[in-house]
């Protein structure tokens, strides 16, 4: 029997350990530790592919994903500990925040021994043992990409090289960051044609690897690549191998944006022939009689939330989202004040209030209708804010008259907070909402059970979760979204600006989102309400608009984190202030007094991760990221 040859050196030189295997059995289905058993049937195979799978980033998990509290979007008291470290600049080379390096590598690692074996499994038909092949090659081109966003140019494991080889020729060394993006494609290009274009067996497969899914991916990795901390990136040309080997072009190159737009359109045209489309709630009949408020909110809040909606291209089923839900649900039924499964202690700094459009859907600095100046006043909602505000309530004017993806995403002190069992929008005594000054029920001054902000997160509850009696709170679970077809079209339209310039074809992938989101097209929009209304008129502003988008629309789903490091904006974004309400005071004059919460600092080195130090020394091929 051929004995399982799971401890390749090469592998261990990139874990950098040369100890003994029994870590690595665990990963083998029912610790199975030979090829034989593994493959010995289709059966056994099928536990190995799902082995491939165990390894996918947690998205949406607040200790697997960076994204999610590794940045500056979201902010709480007890913020020491893993990515909330990260958030305040505690990184370190020593036992790096969110190393995933060898995590990753054992992944890639498993996925080349499926490879290699599945096809000695007899019972399988051909075009299962196809697909399996797709799905697994896929993985392998995701664990590299997911590898190359947190660290840069790294070794490419396209083999697994048997232990016979001596350590020193297994020592590897980091190839060039351009033939690892190639590679990455090259690897989905292969997979593309044998996965399904839909799951056609839901209750058992969904989560699984489809072509609308892969073929979004690799559009994402090709924008990526195109991105400038990519793309003749400058400031890493001094990341060079120990054998001189460069491993960023200095060149710029448009034919990467060319070739990003050419791969979003291809993943477009796949989704949206698989049935895929933009999210919108409509109930089967309107029991509750919304108004078109809540169904614009519903239909934003719903496109996350909605388990397996039209426009989940993606979703994660290695990341369930209840646990999020109920660490950032705030208590905001003043009947069930004690109920402890609900927290709403992540909390949106003003940064991210001050993102969202005004109502008339640009920015709140360049609406010349909208009292920017005076965002931090105090100001009474009226009748006609009932659906926003509670009527009668005095809260800062910054959350009057914007967007209705402020409305669906953010909560905040006098904000209506719809659902969680109160369905009736007619009366807004009727409707739950929040009250965040100190000692109020939401406020500061209840232990362990108030934003640090003023502000809350609403986008990612699920507006049927239902607070009960007692200690009752019902969840309605969702899968995280790896990837949603609002993204593809936002990608489609950065990367048609960057290589062909502003345009309507770039502004009709735009305007779709924001034609979901109750907004005017960019043109009307810029020309009837902006100060700068030339902006949508050239690539710099354009850029501006739809980076802009993606930081709006994507908010709180991990996307930011990544795009302002892609963009090379994370330096200036990242070195200013945290900020509050001032939410140690009673009355509303004084708690709208913006506070620094923490001074953030962002530094060339921390546009990427660095590799373990211990890692380096095993292993004199590596170089280590600068500035570490």
């Amino acid at each position: 029997m051929k004995t399982y040859k799971i401890l390749t050196l090469t592998v261990l030189v990139l874990l950098g350990s040369l100890s003994s295997c029994k870590q690595y059995l665990d990963v083998v289905p029912d610790n199975v530790a030979t090829i034989d058993n593994a493959f010995a049937n289709r059966h056994e195979a099928e536990k190995y592919l799902f082995t491939c799978y165990s390894y996918l980033p947690r998205n949406g998990d607040l200790g697997d994903d960076p994204g999610m509290v590794g940045g500056d979007e979201l902010w709480r008291f007890a913020n020491e500990g893993g990515f909330f470290s990260l958030a305040k600049g505690l990184q370190n080379i020593v036992g790096p925040l969110g190393g995933r390096w060898g995590t990753y590598f054992r992944a890639i690692h498993d996925c080349n021994i499926f490879l290699e074996n599945i096809g000695r499994v007899a019972d399988i038909e051909q075009t299962e043992r196809d697909r399996w092949i797709a799905e697994v090659t896929f993985l392998k081109a995701y664990y590299h990409f997911t590898l190359v966003k947190m660290y840069g140019p790294i070794p490419l494991l396209k083999e697994n090289v048997s232990t016979d080889v001596s350590a020193d020729m297994a020592q590897v060394s980091r190839d060039p960051v351009d033939s690892c993006f190639n590679y990455v494609v090259q690897l989905i290009d292969e997979a593309a044609a044998a996965l399904p274009a839909v799951i056609n067996d839901p209750a058992k497969e969904m989560g699984r690897i489809t072509r609308p899914a892969a073929l979004s991916i690799k559009a994402l990795a090709l924008v990526t690549a195109a991105s400038p901390l990519f793309n003749g990136n400058a400031d890493q040309a001094q990341l060079i191998n120990p054998d001189g080997t460069v491993l960023f072009n200095q060149q710029y190159s448009d034919a990467k944006w060319e070739a990003a737009a050419l791969a979003c359109k291809e993943a477009i045209d796949a989704c949206e022939a698989a049935g895929m489309k933009l999210y919108e709630y409509l109930p089967a009949f309107n029991q509750y009689s919304l108004t078109d408020t809540i169904m614009t909110q519903l239909s934003i809040r719903n496109s996350i939330t909605e388990r397996w909606n039209d426009e989940i291209i993606w979703g994660n089923t290695m990341s369930w989202s209840a646990g999020l839900q109920a660490l950032v649900t705030p208590r905001m039924d003043p009947t069930n004040l004690d109920i402890t499964a609900i927290h709403g202690v992540l909390s949106p700094p003003l940064r991210m209030a001050e993102l969202f459009y005004s109502d008339n859907g640009v920015p709140i600095a360049e609406d010349k209708e909208w009292n920017y100046e005076g965002r931090y006043d105090i100001r009474t909602a009226g009748v006609g804010d009932k659906l926003y505000i509670r009527n009668g309530y005095t809260t800062a004017s910054m959350n009057f008259d914007r967007e209705p993806r402020f409305y669906a995403t953010m909560g905040f002190d006098g904000g209506v907070w719809y659902g969680q069992g109160r369905y009736d929008d007619k009366k807004d005594v009727d409707l739950f909402y929040l009250e965040a000054k100190y000692r109020q029920r939401n406020g500061f001054g209840k232990p362990g059970f108030a934003s640090v902000t003023g502000y809350f997160l609403k986008k990612l509850v699920h507006y049927q979760n239902v607070i009960g009696t007692g200690n009752s709170y019902s969840i309605n679970n969702y899968p995280f979204p790896i990837m949603r077809l609002a993204d593809l079209y936002l990608l489609y339209a950065e990367a048609l600006n960057e290589w062909q310039g502003p345009g309507p074809a770039v502004n009709e992938y735009v305007d779709r989102v924001r034609a979901r989101a109750g907004l005017e097209p960019v043109a009307s929009a810029w020309s009837n309400y902006s100060t700068n209304p030339s902006k949508p008129g050239s690539k710099t502003g354009m850029r501006e608009i739809i980076h802009q988008e993606r930081m709006i629309e994507l908010a709180f789903e991990g996307k930011r984190f990544w795009d302002i490091r892609r963009w090379k904006t994370a330096a200036d974004i990242l070195n200013t202030p945290i900020r509050s309400w001032d939410i140690q005071q009673i009355n509303a004059k004084d708690y709208y007094r913006p506070t620094v919460v923490f001074n953030l600092s962002f530094g060339l080195k921390d546009y990427f991760f660095p590799i373990r130090e211990s890692d380096i020394d095993n292993n004199r091929g590596l170089v280590q990221n600068l500035g570490w």
